[in-house]
């Protein structure tokens, strides 16, 4: 335990500096910190985790930035948009005879003289965005939390006093190459120490908005500074929840010298992502989120059968209801919410299922489109939708792409969180030309169509990233740019209302969360039965290929777990191809 009692949320870095001054004082080497913890870690963990203290965290968004003070500890949930490289920072340093700690800071707490024995170390820092398409009812319900306001007297004091600190070297030692983190003379002196122009003279001229995803500009991003972790714990586009010190000082300013070290800096992360723009948070601890845990208030319950069919039930009806009573286009439906990317075979993207609703029409589009947007909306966390026009394809940035000016990754559309639903509404479209910019954009959506993946532009070379994400479609007739592995013509026969209880909604989204992760399997009887079932049907249509087969497959598996099981039975079987005659019966 930590020798001087400290207030973990108020005061995080107090707890920091007295493990760090326990663990030196019990005889270990400064040295021997690099890269791994001494004790500050597991006293936040056992905070966190074990005494309850993580409810207590404010989550850090565009809301609560405003009352949230800073050196406070935070949660931060978020994608990972952009990985900066690394980071060299002073993380220990001798004050007389007093070895100090700069780790999970940006501000040393006192002055480093030049004369000063130091250690240089490295830490990660990721670029981060609240999840893009993220719905609001997500939001978790008000943390109670310790009034910790101050006076406007004490504010003003404080906030004089993190302007004077906000010129530490700490956000300045990035190498020149892209934050790869080699030392350079502009970032370190030659005896390893921060230079004082480097504390001065650091102009940030460039606004972070442009740096924000297109998906969603009203979002809070957040440069995450991460310490001791592997890099292969971390990648490009996963969800996490970060726990660390909130650190965000919204009157940082540095007068413009005509200095030749201050022009030295333009490509400088302190530029680009201005302190006084893009909060930092110095993450103590992370844990990768998945679908489920964005369910503000999930309910306990255990998978049974009975429980499960009498959720699937309530939850058809609804989808039945905003569908206008279509109860075919209802059970396909729920298969494509309850669909995931599970595994990989090559290039095939096993276990997704994306749906074409066509025989759309202007009349038609006006009514069950927003009623469509609006149900899926309310059921899933992640949600997008995209009107696909002649002109949108012509000059949308969908792949996310390298800029090597300023060493950033320019998101794209589509660089999405695994998990995330996008609807294609296609009705828009009409005749036109296609420039070369809109020829690519519609390969791009081809190949997130059929092989769930998604083209990053790296200039010198492309890079195919894997993804995850429920693809709908809406349109007149079967889409030609975007080849759904379902086509089926939407026929509605009324209007009826579609409103459901907070308590319904909540248990949908649990049974969609939780239904979709089921392990499942087929029996080897029952693979028997399929693939005869499966001959005939090419016998009697040869025009039935592979991917239909394949497709049918994945029905099973999605309509077997929609009862909560996790084995394919005969009668799951059987009404697969019920539904599979009931699609092809609307093409006559």
């Amino acid at each position: 335990m930590v020798g001087v009692a400290y207030d973990c949320l108020a005061n995080p870095l107090g707890a920091v500096r007295s493990t760090f001054e326990k663990a030196v004082a019990s005889g270990s080497d400064p040295a021997s910190f690099a890269g791994r913890d001494w004790g500050a870690v597991d006293l936040f963990r056992r905070f966190l985790f074990d005494d309850g203290g993580l409810s207590q965290v404010p989550i850090l968004n565009s809301s609560t930035i405003r009352w949230i003070q800073p050196n406070t500890l935070v949660r931060f949930r978020g994608m990972v948009q952009d990985m900066l490289g690394n980071e060299l920072y002073v993380g220990a340093y001798k004050d007389g005879s007093v070895w100090r700690t700069n780790k999970f800071v940006d501000v040393a707490q006192y002055p480093i003289d030049s004369c000063s024995e130091t250690r240089i170390w490295e830490r990660r820092m990721l670029y981060c965005v609240p999840v893009p398409g993220l719905n609001s009812w997500t939001e978790p319900p008000a943390v109670v939390y310790r009034n910790r306001s101050m006076d406007s007297t004490t504010q003003h004091g404080e906030k004089r006093q993190r302007l004077d600190e906000s010129t530490d070297n700490m956000d300045f030692d990035v190498s020149d190459e892209g934050f790869q983190g080699s030392p350079s003379p502009k970032k370190l002196k030659e005896d390893g120490h921060p230079s004082q122009s480097q504390e001065l003279n650091v102009e940030g001229t460039s606004s972070s908005m442009s740096m924000l995803p297109d998906v969603n500009r009203d979002s809070l991003p957040c440069l995450v500074k991460i310490y001791d972790c592997p890099e292969s714990d971390m990648k490009l586009n996963e969800v996490f929840e970060f726990v660390g010190v909130f650190t965000f000082d919204p009157e940082f300013k540095v007068e413009n010298d005509d200095d030749e070290f201050a022009n030295g800096f333009s490509e400088d992360v302190l530029v680009q992502l201005p302190p006084n723009k893009v909060p930092r948070l110095h993450c103590l601890t992370h844990r990768k989120l998945a679908v489920h845990d964005f369910l503000p208030s999930s309910p306990t319950m255990e998978v049974k059968p009975n429980l499960v069919k009498e959720i699937r039930n309530a939850l058809l009806r609804h989808l039945t209801a905003v569908l206008g009573n279509d109860g075919v286009a209802a059970d396909f439906l729920l298969l494509h919410l309850l669909s995931t990317v599970y595994s990989r075979v090559g290039t095939v993207a096993v276990g997704k299922l994306s749906l074409n609703l066509n025989c759309f029409n202007k009349e038609s589009v006006p009514v069950f489109g927003p009623r469509l947007l609006l149900a899926i909306k309310n059921l899933l966390p992640f949600t997008h939708c995209i009107s696909l026009t002649v002109d949108y394809l012509n000059t949308a940035s969908l792949a996310p792409k390298k800029d090597y000016e300023t060493n950033r990754l320019i998101t794209g559309a589509l660089q999405l969180a695994e998990g995330s639903h996008l609807i294609f509404d296609e009705t828009q479209l009409e005749a036109g030309t296609l420039n070369s910019v809109g020829v690519e954009n519609a390969r791009l959506l081809k190949t997130l169509m059929e092989m769930q993946k998604v083209e990053y532009d790296f200039q010198y070379y492309k890079l195919d990233m894997d993804a995850d994400v429920q693809l709908l479609v809406l349109s007149e007739g079967k889409s030609n740019i975007l080849p759904a592995d379902i086509v089926l013509p939407f026929q509605p026969s009324s209007v009826d209302s579609f409103e459901a209880t907070a308590e319904a909604l909540e248990a949908w989204r649990w049974y969609l969360a939780t239904i979709r992760s089921l392990p499942h399997s087929i029996e080897p009887e029952l693979q028997k039965v399929i693939e005869n079932d499966l001959v005939e049907a090419k016998q009697a249509d040869r025009s039935i290929g592979t991917q239909d087969f394949s497709r049918l497959l994945t029905m099973g598996r999605l309509l077997s777990m929609s009862f909560g099981e996790t084995s394919l039975s005969l009668e799951h079987w059987q009404m697969v191809k019920e539904l599979e005659r009931l699609r092809r019966e609307r093409f006559k």
